[in-house]
């Protein structure tokens, strides 16, 4: 506790001392979420992040990691959301094989999936993702993402976390062959996120579909380009998975039929925002007046529907012209 209010005086911000004294409190007494490998198929693996908003409390643990064990090293999807849980990530990989992680590929930039990105990185792995997610890194929504991230996600990400570019930029689809294991990358975006990839595995008939799926809780939609994300939930369909492991929830066996939360959730908020717009009608008055029952008792639904109802008002005013 005295570590936490010596930070909290250089910082000098009373509000902000006393959001971190309460998360000393929370963490101390909050055990970390559970992480553990879990099978998909021989050889390939994932871990579940938990249905919540990321905090303290869960060490950003809210998104989902893959692996893959090759012969010459192990392929890692997505870097968690902090060096801790990408560390944790490690101690897991590290009970299923001794090999080294070999290559991480970033299915996009958001800070639940890269924070951890940096452990990785300095164990000598080479990082792969879509050139888009340059500018990304060098805005300013990065850099203000990622200080706000080390007030609020503080300990796990703190003044040594940092933003870890690509070595390898992808420019469209491309193969990667490891170990005389196949990788099919697939850029999908702009959707969820403008570089937005998913991987796919013929070999083992396994998709990583990134942020394209959410499984068990209400999708985060931030600034996404909706119309061409639900386009492309349809294009996963062409791949010949039997698994497909979402960015958030549970992996899944009925890819058609698990997409469904998805692709329904992002055209009721287009529908029924894209109406209001049109009408001109206020946001307020038309978020009030929409039936959000088929929604509401999924989880994270109260955290984040509103938010993305608003950008998808924002989003069809702007197509509308």
């Amino acid at each position: 506790m005295k570590t936490a209010a010596m930070r909290c005086w250089r910082v000098g911000w009373y509000s902000l001392c006393a959001k971190v004294l309460l998360g000393v409190a929370a963490f101390a007494q909050t055990p970390p979420p559970l992480m553990q490998a879990r099978q998909v198929t021989p050889q390939v693996y994932y871990v579940q992040g938990v249905s919540e908003m990321g905090s303290s409390a869960n060490q950003n643990f809210i998104s989902n990691s893959g692996f893959v064990v090759t012969p010459a090293g192990v392929v890692v999807v997505d870097a968690l959301g902090s060096p801790a849980l990408a560390q944790r990530l490690m101690q897991e990989i590290a009970k299923v094989t001794p090999q080294r992680v070999h290559t991480v590929i970033v299915t996009h930039y958001h800070a639940d999936h890269i924070y951890g990105l940096q452990v990785f990185k300095d164990a000598g792995a080479r990082v792969v993702a879509h050139q888009a997610a340059r500018e990304y890194l060098t805005s300013d929504t990065a850099r203000l993402r990622l200080e706000s991230s080390r007030q609020e996600l503080w300990p796990w990400v703190d003044d040594k976390t940092r933003l870890v570019p690509a070595d390898h930029w992808l420019s469209g689809p491309e193969t990667l062959t490891i170990g005389g294991v196949r990788f099919d990358i697939q850029p999908v975006g702009p959707s969820h996120t403008a570089e937005d990839v998913v991987v796919y595995v013929p070999q083992k008939k396994v998709l990583f579909a990134g942020d394209l799926v959410f499984r068990n809780r209400i999708p985060f939609v931030g600034l996404a380009d909706s119309r061409h994300w639900i386009d492309a939930m349809q294009q996963l369909l062409t791949f010949d998975a039997r698994w497909v492991v979402p960015g958030h929830g549970p992996m899944s066996t009925d890819p058609k039929g698990d997409m469904t939360l998805t692709r329904d959730y992002l055209i009721y908020l287009r529908e029924s925002m894209g109406r209001a717009a049109r009408d001109m009608t206020s946001f307020d008055e038309a978020y009030q007046a929409t039936d959000w029952k088929k929604f509401e008792t999924i989880p994270l639904f109260k955290s984040v529907n509103r938010m993305n109802a608003y950008n998808t008002y924002l989003l069809m005013e702007r197509e509308a012209q």
